[in-house]
């Protein structure tokens, strides 16, 4: 696949905190993409070097039993992501990095033209701002060996695996929202 990347293309990480590692989210079975966070350091640096945009979405919960909550560990940034100064942090409390946030704003008074998104809920938060951001008009790429899931019933109770649930979400998005694409494709055009 070909990537093109302008320089008015920003790196969107999403929700990639320390609650995600959690026990009560494999309560149904194991994630996928176990190296997913080795991916987003690596493409976190090569971006860092090539001097574009990075954003880091946060997500804060307002329930009380949330390990998302602000001032508990689970809300802090994953070391593998962790923002540096000059990094933008975006707060959200609802499931889309657009929804209730300036990040349209930002992105539209930066000029930016094109996302390349990694994080985690693959089926949750990632894909619901990922068709937010092509409904948009942003010409989006998803990194998908950056972005995991896991294991999840459906309404009848037959639980599906984190590779069938990611491997669903991503087509869903796939050329209709985004292009789906790898961490070692993105790293050879930075």
């Amino acid at each position: 696949m070909r990537i093109e990347l302008p320089k008015e293309t920003a790196l969107l990480i999403i929700d990639v905190q320390k609650a995600i590692d959690q026990p009560e989210w494999s309560k149904y079975g194991k994630r996928n993409n176990l190296n997913a966070e080795t991916n987003m350091s690596l493409i976190l640096s090569k971006w860092r070097q090539s001097g574009r945009t990075i954003i880091h979405v946060k997500h804060e919960s307002k329930e009380p039993n949330s390990t998302y909550r602000p001032g508990f560990v689970g809300c802090e940034f994953k070391e593998c992501v962790t923002p540096i100064e000059g990094e933008l942090i975006i707060i959200k409390h609802a499931h889309s990095a657009f929804i209730g946030t300036n990040l349209e704003a930002i992105l539209n008074e930066q000029k930016i033209s094109c996302l390349v998104i990694f994080g985690v809920i693959t089926n949750n938060s990632v894909e619901t701002t990922v068709r937010m951001a092509g409904n948009l008009g942003f010409n989006t790429y998803l990194v998908e060996d950056a972005t995991f899931t896991f294991a999840k019933p459906d309404y009848r109770g037959h639980i599906y695996s984190a590779e069938e649930v990611h491997a669903m979400s991503l087509a869903n998005m796939n050329n209709e929202y985004c292009k789906i694409i790898t961490a070692s494709e993105l790293e050879k055009v930075l």
